[in-house]
């Protein structure tokens, strides 16, 4: 680790701090970093916007593309202050950085109370054995809709 990457993580963990002090949200803090600059940067509002999905990761990402213009972050670390969660860290997949640094650990932010392990293990079970059942539908129609996108010259691919 050297002092530039020392000093983005410091300033994940500090959003983290500061949102505690500051009551917006949970000890969470993101920052997206490019050309060693910081293009984003995020902490979790999920109490204060009434927003599940507003994860610090997740708020940096969003600014992060924003910034960019694009939906991928091509060339670009995020640095968490704290191991992403499964919604986190599939958002941090599909918007493509480089590299991904954390802080703290996932089993840390168990013992604060916040404790994914079950939607890990919800990820692995079927869909219909699941906490929360799902139940499938209209496959084939939904499938002809996939069919129409392989066909369609408007996709930007991604």
């Amino acid at each position: 680790m050297n002092e530039d990457q020392k000093q983005f993580m410091i300033e994940a963990i500090n959003l983290a701090r500061h949102n505690i002090s500051n009551g917006n949200g949970g000890p969470f803090g993101a920052v997206v970093v490019k050309n060693g600059k910081i293009i984003a940067k995020g902490s979790n509002h999920v109490t204060t916007w009434n927003d599940p999905t507003a994860h610090a990761e997740v708020v940096a990402i969003r600014e992060a593309c924003a910034t960019l213009g694009n939906f991928q972050l091509d060339g670009c670390d995020i640095y968490c202050s704290c191991e992403p969660c499964p919604m986190c860290l599939g958002a941090i997949y599909w918007s493509r950085p480089d590299r991904i640094f954390y802080a703290a650990a996932k089993e840390d932010a168990a013992k604060a109370g916040f404790d994914d392990e079950f939607i890990y293990r919800e990820i692995e079970m079927k869909p219909a054995g699941r906490s929360i059942p799902a139940s499938q539908f209209m496959r084939s129609e939904a499938i002809s809709v996939f069919d129409e996108w392989l066909m369609t010259e408007k996709k930007i691919p991604y």
